[in-house]
């Protein structure tokens, strides 16, 4: 009797979330406590109920604290969005999110400067260390390309053929980043250039490092822009307008293009209309930011401007991950003191895990072609 007892009593909650984990990892082949490069090493055995309760913030959160390890992060989230595990999460845990994204401008001019910043303004030591020598901070592109640097040249250069640049024309860069497009098309293509972005830090380096070429960089949030251009490119930009504000851009697109202009819009994407930016990389990598699904950007372009081309080479944005992950390894000793293990931690994961993401095609890059009916179109330059 007592036996049956014993049987009958609950189990405890540790024991109940290892239970589910080992059956919801299964799946993707993934072992808790497991000796290949993807399985997932357990220093705290609460750790489990806390990735069970809170999802991709639980699993991030106690990866921070050093709950747990892998040896090969990317590994590990390249067969978590494989076997499509997300789909684990009940919709009512993200109805609340997808609901706030629908009433709230978590975008709005108010907001603009948020992300600047948290995430741009870490440090431009930082970001030299572990980007190309131009700081080019989006994805590369490898298609001959050997090295990181070999292939943000390609990008900087590919995109500046996409826009047929000529000398004379003005180029308009809508979150420019360190100026590694404009100063490779000032000096590479001599065009004049304008940048605008919302990180103080990217705004003096530009200033201090390009004061010898034709450009001029702008502090500001791109609504406020009225001037004509020739051609408009925004590459890593996209992602932070928001679906609300999807629209406005597309305006701003058009106020500002010349009749005979093009403009090239490069962004990550989703593959779901319908989702959510993981909770885990809003709250502590790129703060309301936001993915838009294909559909969401041709809505957004509806008659003001014609999509003339479209070209995905989101399999480069892995290498171009791993790539930034062996240049933060590699220094990170310079940096450890003034930023700690913590940041170590949430770095590394986000790296490695984009890099796993891209290699499921959980999520695209994208190169857009627009134009405001542009006689005759253009040819596909690849």
């Amino acid at each position: 009797m007592a036996t049956e007892q014993q049987d009958t009593m609950e189990v405890p909650a540790v024991g109940r979330s290892r239970h589910l984990l080992d059956e919801v990892f299964g799946e993707a082949d993934i072992r808790i406590n497991g000796d290949r490069p993807w399985d997932m090493r357990l220093h705290r055995a609460e750790a489990l109920d806390e990735i069970v309760a809170r999802h991709s913030l639980g699993l991030g959160e106690t990866y921070m604290r050093g709950d747990w390890d892998v040896p090969s992060l990317d590994q590990f989230f390249y067969r978590i969005l494989t076997a499509d595990l997300p789909r684990y999460i009940k919709p009512w845990r993200n109805a609340g999110r997808i609901l706030r994204s629908y009433l709230i401008n978590l975008q709005s001019r108010r907001r603009a400067f948020k992300v600047g910043e948290h995430h741009y303004d870490l440090g431009n030591d930082f970001y030299q260390a572990m980007l190309d020598s131009r700081m080019t901070y989006s994805c590369g592109y490898w298609r001959e390309a050997k090295t990181l640097e070999e292939a943000q040249t390609a990008k900087l250069d590919l995109i500046c053929r996409k826009l047929g640049l000529k000398p004379g024309m003005r180029l308009l860069d809508i979150g420019c980043g360190w100026g590694s497009l404009i100063s490779y098309a000032a000096k590479s293509y001599g065009v004049e250039c304008v940048g605008v972005t919302v990180s103080r830090e990217q705004s003096n380096y530009i200033a201090e490092t390009y004061a010898d070429l034709p450009i001029t960089v702008h502090l500001r949030d791109y609504r406020s822009l009225d001037q004509p251009f020739d051609r408009i490119a925004s590459v890593g930009m996209f992602e932070h307008v928001g679906r609300k504000n999807h629209r406005t851009f597309m305006r701003v697109v058009k106020r500002c293009l010349k009749k005979d202009g093009l403009m090239l819009l490069h962004t990550i994407g989703k593959n779901l209309r319908h989702s959510t930016t993981d909770p885990w990389i809003e709250k502590y990598i790129f703060p309301n930011g936001e993915l838009p699904s294909a559909g969401q950007i041709t809505d957004a372009a509806d008659n003001l401007l014609v999509c003339e081309d479209m070209h995905n080479f989101g399999s480069d944005y892995e290498k171009t991950l791993l790539a930034w992950h062996a240049n933060f390894e590699r220094h990170w000793e310079r940096f450890a003191e003034q930023y700690g293990q913590q940041f170590y931690r949430m770095w590394r994961y986000y790296l490695l895990s984009c890099a796993g993401a891209f290699r499921a095609r959980y999520i695209q890059l994208w190169q857009w072609m627009f134009s405001d009916r542009l006689q005759g179109g253009i040819e596909r330059v690849s």
